[in-house]
């Protein structure tokens, strides 16, 4: 009896471990009154949802502030063409600031059981995006946030930068054209892809758990997806309901 216990207690850890984890996609913005998405509101209702992490994205102003927005504009604006003091003038729909990375971080800290998957955004040339590498990674370490940090980029060229500078630090390519072996070749520690690649390449789910990278899939959004990608072992997925995969 002993013995079968112990043995159901070890099935149970597994599964558990197994489970597919949930990220917020821009933060857990979908709510009732909903809120903005990469908003400091969208982060904190994701921390109450106790999920894994939540996603947003970095870009840098034209006098180098780093600021959370998805666009390349904001409102009218094109943030790398604009600087700080006017890009803050206009207020997210919510009614919030503007939102700085420092700031975002700061909320971010206060839960630190939830991950922040962060986004760095490609630009026009390699000096700015390793630019912007080398300033957002410099933000989260002077506020000793390596830990609950993890990256992600569309720019192969961010990806490596970030690895090149702090090779312990996970990240994860979104771009999909490059299979699990190509991933791992690159240095890099998984591959986070919209969904429809993996349709298109039923097998990279289980090449990569056996090269042992990362797997994440974006944005899952329907149920149906949902199932498909966890019966092949997904690690992740990224949603715009996390409330309701959470469940």
């Amino acid at each position: 009896m002993k013995n079968l216990i112990l043995g159901l207690v070890v099935l149970s850890t597994v599964a558990m471990k197994a489970q597919t984890q949930i990220i917020a996609h821009r933060g857990y913005w979908q709510t009732q009154p909903p809120t903005t998405e990469n908003s400091i509101k969208s982060l904190e209702n994701a921390q109450k949802l106790k999920i894994y992490g939540s996603e947003f994205d970095v870009r840098m102003t034209k006098d180098g502030v780093l600021v959370i927005n998805h666009d390349e504009h904001h409102g009218k604006m094109e943030i790398s063409n604009t600087n700080f003091k006017d890009l803050e003038k206009l207020k997210l729909s919510n009614g919030e600031n503007f939102p700085t990375l420092k700031d975002y971080l700061k909320q971010g800290k206060k839960d630190p059981s939830v991950k922040l998957i962060v986004e760095i955004k490609p630009l026009d040339s390699k000096e700015k995006e390793n630019e912007l590498v080398q300033k957002t990674l410099k933000m989260i370490k002077d506020m000793k946030l390596e830990s609950q940090s993890e990256f992600i980029s569309f720019s192969l060229n961010i990806c490596k930068e970030i690895k090149r500078l702090e090779p312990k630090f996970k990240v994860q390519y979104l771009n999909g054209e490059l299979s699990p072996q190509q991933i791992k070749n690159e240095g890099l520690d998984g591959l986070d892809y919209h969904y429809s690649v993996f349709e298109k390449n039923p097998t990279w789910i289980a090449e990569a758990k056996t090269l042992g990278l990362i797997t994440n899939s974006w944005t899952v959004n329907d149920p149906a997806v949902f199932e498909q990608l966890r019966n092949q072992g997904i690690g992740f997925i990224t949603t715009n309901a996390p409330d309701q995969f959470k469940k």
